[in-house]
């Protein structure tokens, strides 16, 4: 199981941002917690289908320095595909017109 981290190029109120993602969500909160991230600024279902925290570059630098999986955006999309969840399925009955 590892974390990984994207490079920070995302902007946002004067600050460059990246995506902390992990192989298991309970590793993810567990490793945001050694970096003391607050659980507060965790963005999943329904907000999102691929648990993460955003972190500024400075942050970044910080979970690389404990060991997260340094990545490209690209590299980061397939860790984005590989644990995002499920969304859940619309009820078939909803799916058709109505009369």
């Amino acid at each position: 199981m590892a974390v990984y981290v994207d490079d920070p190029i995302w902007p946002w109120q004067g600050l460059k941002w990246c995506h902390l993602l992990a192989d298991s969500e309970e590793e993810l909160h567990r490793f945001a917690r050694a970096m003391g991230v607050h659980r507060l600024i965790y963005q999943g279902p329904p907000k999102t289908s691929a648990p993460h925290y955003d972190l500024t570059g400075f942050e970044r630098r910080r979970a690389i320095a404990l060991g997260a999986i340094p990545c490209t955006r690209h590299e980061i999309v397939a860790v984005f595909r590989r644990v995002r969840l499920p969304r859940p399925q619309a009820r078939a009955g909803r799916l058709r017109p109505s009369p």
